[in-house]
């Protein structure tokens, strides 16, 4: 395992670098303590040399600053990698017990939500377990690709599908490059969907995707031509740094606009906004091929998909669900299920599970109540927790 020293970071690529690094560091302590082993002085030091790194960034206006280059800077939000880092170090050396009364000081209402959880799944023997990651089981972060899994986040998520569910599976709209350089679970022992479940890693390491038409193939290799050659630009380079960046995935094209610290200006969002929309208009003037779906954050650019009334509509993770279940043989005619996400986008899963079985089960993480409304209208017993700490630690501590 590499050791981590403690550095100056000054460019936006060292800072990707040392991020990289705590997940190999995460990786193969996961491991250790899921294999009962004890986690060496080795990793605490680590870990330390690496926050100490992330803290020595220097700060302007509540952001951290790097160099893009020898001359640019870029203005970061690094909550979440140092309050994560920080929390994997308490986790590690003060134990489990004391952690968790650490995050029932950190967040309210912590033990209430805990204890909802738990009676939901209190004795359920799970057939299938599909979770969003993104504001669901993870915390939210500035940027995809530093957004590394933690050390506890793992442990506790890793512990729950290993013994109370038979086929977990995380579904994400993230690429399966991205999705798999972020997480630290143990290897081969949950499916990683991506894509929107249009692609797959299985459990033997073979990665399935659903087929696409080759004019459908043909039209969003265009857009991502097109995509790349105006993000070169100096005066849109900025969208790739921040949030999701740019992000071509399978059936999907994902572009950053904003994230989550604000770090654009509004009125340059929504003009880069009006850039994309242009372009997929000149590609796709009789609207056959793309649907855009703006999150505010993120523009979503989505291969459409024929409809059984020889409509076309977005393909959304109901979809994938389906697809799923056939490819992997998850047999979700067979329940009971759990079902999480925490967005409107999540709600296709758990409808898609209860088409196929009504014993599917509902915990989202939201603070929205028309969300809130809208899953409990679909599932009544659901369990709605407002961060995704409390949904791993029903998870892990069940």
């Amino acid at each position: 395992m590499p050791e981590i020293t403690r550095t100056e970071l000054k460019t936006l690529k060292d800072f990707y670098a040392l991020m990289a690094a705590t997940r190999q560091v995460r990786f193969t302590t996961v491991k250790t303590i899921m294999d009962g082993g004890e986690v060496s002085g080795h990793v605490i030091l680590s870990l330390k040399n690496a926050l100490a790194s992330l803290e020595d960034v220097p700060e302007q206006e509540g952001k951290r600053v790097l160099f893009l280059d020898g001359e640019r800077t870029i203005d970061l939000e690094m909550d979440y990698e140092i309050n994560e880092t920080r929390k994997d170090l308490f986790y590690l050396e003060e134990g489990e017990e004391t952690f968790l009364d650490f995050l029932s000081d950190l967040h309210p209402g912590f033990d209430d939500h805990v204890r909802a959880g738990h009676e939901l799944l209190s004795g359920v023997d799970l057939n299938c377990f599909i979770t969003d990651r993104d504001g669901t089981l993870n915390n939210y972060c500035a940027r995809y690709l530093t957004s590394v899994q933690s050390i506890y986040n793992s442990v506790f998520l890793s512990r729950f599908a290993l013994s109370k569910a038979q086929k977990p599976v995380i579904l994400t709209s993230a690429p399966l490059d991205g999705l798999i350089e972020i997480s630290v679970n143990p290897e081969g022992k949950i499916y990683y969907a991506a894509s929107k479940g249009r692609e797959c890693l299985d459990l033997e390491g073979r990665i399935r995707r659903l087929p696409i038409p080759a004019e459908k193939e043909e039209a969003i290799s265009q857009l991502n031509f097109s995509l790349h050659q105006l993000l070169l630009k100096p005066e849109y380079e900025k969208f790739t740094l921040i949030g999701s960046g740019l992000q071509f995935k399978f059936g999907q094209s994902t572009v950053a606009r904003q994230d989550i610290g604000k770090s654009i200006n509004e009125d340059e969002s929504k003009e880069f906004l009006k850039t994309l929309e242009a372009l997929v208009l000149e590609l796709d003037p009789g609207e056959k091929n793309f649907r855009m779906e703006d999150t505010g954050l993120d523009v979503e650019i989505i291969l459409t998909v024929e409809t059984s009334d020889d409509g076309l509509k977005d393909f959304d993770k109901g979809d994938g669900v389906k697809y799923l279940n056939t490819e992997l043989e998850l047999d979700m005619f067979r329940g009971p299920h759990l079902i999480c996400g925490d967005t409107g986008s999540d709600v296709p899963m758990l409808e898609a599970a209860l088409e196929m079985s009504r014993d599917s089960l509902a915990i989202y993480v939201t603070e929205k109540e028309e969300l809130a409304d809208r899953v409990r209208s679909l599932s009544p017993s659901a369990v709605i927790v407002p961060e995704p700490d409390m949904l791993v630690t029903i998870l892990g501590t069940l």
